[in-house]
């Protein structure tokens, strides 16, 4: 397919990007930056510039162009996000970005559309021993800072099912590591990423199989679908970091009470000490014909030492 992605030099579309050439597509990246343009080519991608915000230099940039389908990846996150206001940039991504990048879609005659979404959808609360599959409640607001997000999320989704003559498809990703953790490493030795005494279990995934579920979800996804993409093993944040540190020699990190980092951190603080949840990755596994190559967080942070 001729494929066109959005946050294509992102930490989880440089992967997505290699997977789809070694799979055979064209692929096409959108960025803002001559840094980027460079990196799309060092990557045997063709380049857009253009500011997926701005709708009309959006449009202008891809005529003459055609493609058989467009990904959203984009955030606007280079770090882990603390406050709520770290959020607002990403949540405008995921709405009015969606807009313009499906009316890119259509612009090109593309006919399929993977957005990124995320299991937080589920809520961001202890969802106890409940395993969350896709059928589960999705998108519910809870009356907290966390609905703006919350709203975010559900826009994406329902925008790309509910774009006609477009087969739409949202993955769910878990907690994003791998491709990251040199930056993990960086922040340890600084003494600058704390964990909760008491964090609840939560969903990873790493980049590379994040990226080969994308590529299978786009050809083997049903429109107007939903998939859950996290590896097998849920675990704390801290169990993460720890795991990072001593496989690379780094000092472990420091360990805070979840009230005391939920008051410096207000949106991260909720996320690593009082969200819980066990998310089923089953309907991923049967329908995209994917398995994370890494069942675990160990397994990807081992992996990534050889």
């Amino acid at each position: 397919m001729r494929v066109i992605v959005a946050g294509a030099t992102g930490t989880l579309g440089v992967p997505i990007v290699q997977h789809l050439i070694a799979a055979g597509h064209s692929v096409s990246g959108i960025t803002r930056t001559k840094e980027g343009a460079g990196r799309l080519e060092r990557l045997g991608a063709n380049v857009i510039t253009a500011d997926v915000m701005d709708r009309a230099g959006l449009l202008k940039s891809v005529i003459g162009i055609e493609a058989d389908a467009m990904l959203h990846e984009l955030t606007a996150l280079k770090k882990a996000p603390a406050r709520h206001s770290a959020m607002a940039e990403t949540d405008a991504l995921r709405i009015e970005g969606t807009a313009n990048l499906l009316q890119a879609a259509r612009s090109v005659g593309a006919t399929r559309f993977v957005t990124q979404s995320i299991v937080f959808g589920y809520g961001y609360h202890d969802h106890g021993a409940q395993v969350l599959t896709e059928e589960s409640p999705f998108g519910r607001p809870a009356g907290s800072p966390f609905d703006a997000h919350i709203a975010a999320i559900v826009s994406t989704e329902q925008q790309a099912f509910d774009a006609e003559g477009i087969d739409g498809i949202a993955l769910r990703y878990g907690l994003l590591y791998g491709e990251d953790i040199d930056n993990v490493v960086r922040m340890l030795r600084r003494r600058s990423l704390p964990v909760a005494l008491h964090g609840g279990a939560l969903a990873f995934v790493h980049h590379q199989d994040a990226a080969a579920a994308t590529v299978a979800a786009l050809e083997r996804g049903r429109g107007g679908l939903a998939y859950n993409v996290v590896d097998d093993t849920p675990a704390t944040f801290r169990e993460l970091i720890t795991a990072i540190a001593e496989n690379r020699n780094a000092p472990r990190p420091l360990v805070v009470p979840g009230w005391l980092l939920t008051l410096a951190a207000p949106y991260g603080g909720v996320v690593l000490s009082g969200v819980s949840m066990l998310v089923s990755n089953a309907k991923a596994k049967q329908e995209l014909d994917w398995a994370p190559r890494y069942r675990s967080f160990r397994d990807g942070i081992s992996a990534g030492r050889r």
